[in-house]
């Protein structure tokens, strides 16, 4: 509707909005297309069904069955459009309607129209719609209908299709189109039956019915079965079809209705594999010995409509294909090679539906190639070799197609033909010495420069994938290089093969890093332009992603790390990097707070992470043989640590900066080490301010991190940190929440194993004193939180955290040197745990959490077990137990200990 129109329905419009709107309601009035405009309006207030009073939604139902009467009626049928609409209008009310006010909806829609073809139109269409609602999910209402009325809806397909396949062939098409959609969940024994079978047989012969009658078996055929009964169907179903002519494939020229029976001939291959499949796995030799035959003879078959020039046609039998392989090896080959080539209707600048179908039929065809190279690798490598040769002598003249589709089968190949951690170069030597040919043909015959997205993307992919070739020959490189960085790949002006390029350039870069130190500086300068943090306010669309230019950093830090510089070469090449983005930081996050627009604020918030990502990716260049302190880098590095933490108190957008300057703090403790200290303690108090649950479930791995890593060298901070830390997560778990709210439920859930976790990690490194420092109280408390996610939370992995925190608890106090107190703590709260947690219903007993000790052997029998009214039988039988060596009869018993207490 005219949304400025309606403005001059408000009483408060001035006299130009009224007048528009009273014109456009009096051209409403006249025009065709009202009745459409009024029903969209109509579908959508059913959306809204619940706010209508119960008069209203009973005037809908009146209103939508005297329409359907008015249809009965007219000589000519509405447009299809609005047919379409009434459909889904009726499909929505179905939806609401059915299993409370309205269940007799189809006993009262059949009633009304019985073979009334413009009736049946509408009952056909709604059956369509109420299938694209909500129906394929609510299987309340499958079942309902199931119960109540699928036998009577079934009979009135059979009569509509037995009535109107001569007189009105439209009908008994949209009728078959129903059946197919309602077949997979209806009882198959309504359909698969001879009065049905026979008749959607014969419509098979009815070229107006024929592809729908296709579609319809196809879905008959897929309905899961006894193996041996689908055996039976699938045959008379091809006795059938091969005496009424329909396997004599190259005569028809009917290319959508061959794409429908090659669907329906594989689905029947199909599941003749898997019902002999479950056959011999049943070890019925007779009946799989038949269903093998049954697939044996529909071979030729097969083999016509997988080389069909259609793609639809050889794509839809490609299932049926891989048992075949062995018999059928160089027939599929040579339909392979032919069949991955795009044709001239290939869209590369706007890939629509039938590009992406293309897709993944090249992926279904390379997974025949990978079956084939089992099979035969030597036939395939010929055949690739022969093929990449010739067109590589004239890949001026070849159309993309051919030259693209010859670089795409050696790129096949390396996984065709897998070698361990990519040495293609070494071993086999016929493997290798073809291999080598090929890929020193494709890097000196000037292939690069071909004029298509296609064949670019094509040949940087097939060089990083054999990358280990330019070790073997390392003279090629320079030439790589340049195709990498001129106008055939960062600078390609396909923005998808620029980003394509710059991930597969810092792949090349990392694995031959070795080999470029003489082309170093003068890569960093010609890729400088690529490095530049893009502001928002710049205007000028760069040649890269953001994401794309994570990639170009590590790159360069690559090079600059791994290079033969000294050390202070390195530090000065590194600053040379960081510092434009340390400048461009500084100046953005001076401006972030005085931006008063969310969104222009989200822009800057975004640039100056994309700025700290940046940073961070460089440092994934180092490594133990090159460490940060090694390369004279850490300054470097410190300074961009003092220029990013200033963010953390930035009072706008704070979950972004945080994230960013969170992430290159785990980095920098990698890569500085104690370096990175003593900017812990501030980050952390910023980061402790005002958190969500997710803030602290972030933060607490950094902090995890830090105490595994430095473990007693940050025991004071730890110390420091330990209560606020706590404190923050306990008050967020206490946030109450809606008790539907699963999102929110969810994140306590994560932040609760966090915290778990967390414990976990200090009481593992050996550091006792930081819980022990915090007082009596506090120290109570947390170990109360632990005993509380040992026994009362139903979450696993919470548990098994915590019953590794309590055992460690125990051996660190439980001892005559431990705590004071906590032995007796021990017996009074930390054994019944071990006992209650195993009692609860969402306990598995199958991987049992606890090892009992000696210890408490007395306590047990004279105290915990009798208060629990355990005989003294089984009190002393189970101390036994726990006395003796054996930890796996030990276990066995508890869980049948606990399995015999919850009966």
């Amino acid at each position: 509707m005219d949304e400025q129109a309606l403005l001059g329905l408000n009483p408060n419009a001035d006299a130009r909005y009224r007048q528009r709107a009273m014109a456009y309601f009096e051209q409403l009035k006249e025009s065709q297309d009202a009745w459409e405009v009024c029903a969209e309006a109509l579908a959508k207030g059913i959306y809204r069904h619940a706010g209508l009073s119960g008069v209203q939604q009973q005037l809908i139902r009146e209103t939508l069955m005297k329409w359907l009467q008015f249809q009965l009626m007219n000589a000519q049928p509405e447009k299809p459009f609005i047919r379409n609409k009434a459909a889904q209008v009726f499909a929505l009310t179905f939806v609401m309607e059915y299993l409370t006010l309205w269940p007799k909806f189809f006993f009262d829609i059949l009633s009304l129209v019985g073979l009334n073809p413009h009736g049946v139109d509408v009952y056909l269409r709604t059956l369509m719609a109420i299938d694209a609602e909500e129906t394929r999910r609510n299987t309340l209402i499958k079942d309902t209908m199931r119960e109540q009325c699928i036998p009577n809806l079934v009979e009135s397909w059979f009569q509509i299709l037995q009535t109107y396949q001569q007189s009105h062939p439209e009908l008994t098409c949209q009728c078959l189109e129903v059946v197919g959609a309602y077949v997979s969940w209806i009882d198959l024994n309504l359909i698969a039956n001879d009065q049905f079978v026979n008749l959607l047989l014969s419509q098979m012969s009815v070229e107006e019915l024929r592809e729908e009658a296709c579609d319809c078996l196809f879905e008959i055929i897929n309905k899961g079965m006894d193996p041996m009964d689908k055996t039976k169907l699938v045959e008379s179903l091809c006795q059938v079809l091969q005496s009424a002519g329909f396997f004599n494939v190259e005569q028809e020229e009917d290319v959508d209705f061959l794409a429908k029976f090659s669907r329906l001939v594989n689905g029947m291959g199909q599941s003749l594999v898997l019902s002999w499949t479950k056959l011999a796995k049943s070890g019925n030799v007779k009946e799989a010995a038949e269903t093998l035959q049954a697939m044996e003879a529909k071979v030729p078959l097969l083999l016509q409509l997988l080389v069909h020039e259609d793609d639809d046609i050889s794509a839809n039998i490609v299932g049926f294909c891989y048992e075949y392989l062995h018999v059928l090896k160089q027939a599929i080959m040579l339909a392979v090679m032919k069949k991955l080539t795009y044709d001239d209707e290939y869209n590369f600048e706007n890939e629509g539906e039938d590009e992406a179908m293309f897709v993944e039929y090249r992926k279904q065809l390379k997974m025949l190639l990978d079956r084939l190279a089992q099979v035969s690798p030597e036939l395939l490598l010929e055949a690739v070799r022969r093929v990449f040769t010739n067109t590589m002598q004239s890949w001026q003249t070849a159309p993309f197609m051919e030259v693209e589709v010859a670089i795409r089968l050696l790129y096949m190949l390396g996984e065709a033909l897998p070698a361990s951690h990519g040495a293609h170069f070494s071993g086999d030597a016929a493997k290798t010495n073809a291999l080598q040919d090929m890929m020193r043909t494709l890097v000196s015959c000037s292939v690069s420069s071909y004029q298509h997205s296609s064949v670019s993307l094509e040949f940087f992919e097939t060089v990083v994938r054999y990358d280990k070739f330019f070790i073997v020959e390392p003279q090629h490189i320079p030439n790589v290089l340049m195709a990498f960085l001129d106008q055939r790949g960062l600078r390609h002006n396909s923005p998808k093969v620029r980003s394509r390029v710059a991930y597969l350039f810092s792949r090349f870069i990392k694995t031959l890093h070795k080999h470029m130190n003489a082309f170093t500086e003068d890569i960093l300068t010609r890729i400088q332009d690529l490095l530049e943090l893009t502001p928002p306010e710049n205007g000028f669309p760069a040649l890269l992603t953001s994401d794309d230019q994570l990639f170009m950093f590590e790159a360069a830090g690559v090079l600059i790390v791994n290079g033969e510089s000294p050390a202070e070469r390195k530090q000065a090449l590194m600053r040379s990097l960081l510092t434009p983005l340390m400048d461009a930081f500084r100046l953005l996050l001076a401006k972030l707070p005085q931006e008063t627009e969310e969104e222009r604020q989200a822009a800057l918030a975004d640039c100056l992470s994309h700025a700290v990502g940046f940073t961070s990716r460089t440092s994934k260049a180092f490594s133990n043989k090159q460490t940060v302190k090694q390369c004279s880098c850490t300054e470097v590095y410190r300074d961009c640590l003092q220029t990013f933490l200033p963010a953390l108190s930035c009072p706008v957008q704070r979950g972004v900066l945080r994230s960013s300057v969170r992430s290159f703090l785990h980095r920098m403790i990698i890569c500085m080490e104690e370096e990175v200290l003593p900017f812990i303690p501030a980050a952390s108090e910023h980061m402790l301010k005002d958190c969500e649950a997710k803030d602290l479930q972030e933060f607490i791995p950094l902090i995890s991190q830090i105490t595994a890593k430095f473990k007693r060298q940050v025991s004071p901070f730890l110390q420091q940190v330990f209560m606020p830390l706590v404190l923050a997560i306990f008050e967020v778990l206490a946030r109450p929440a809606e008790d539907n709210d699963q999102a929110a439920a969810l994140e306590k859930q994560m932040l609760r194993r966090s915290y778990f976790s967390f414990i976990q990690t200090v009481t593992g490194s050996g550091m006792n004193e930081v819980m022990a420092n915090q007082g009596a109280e506090n120290m109570e408390r947390v170990v109360f939180t632990i005993i509380q996610g040992a026994v009362d939370f139903p979450d696993p992995i919470a548990q098994k955290t915590c019953f590794i925190i309590l055992s460690k608890l125990v051996e660190l106090w439980g001892g005559k040197d431990g705590m004071v107190g906590f032995p007796d703590f021990i017996y009074k709260h930390i054994v019944p745990a071990c006992f209650l947690a195993p009692l609860k219903p969402t306990f598995d007993l199958s991987d049992a959490q606890t090892v009992l000790g000696l210890e408490f052997i007395q306590f047990l029998q004279q105290e915990y077990l009798p208060s629990l009214q355990v005989s003294p039988e089984i009190s002393q039988e189970l101390c036994q137990v726990i006395q003796q060596p054996d930890i796996k009869v030990l276990k066995n018993y508890i869980k049948a200990f606990f399995q015999r207490a919850k009966l």
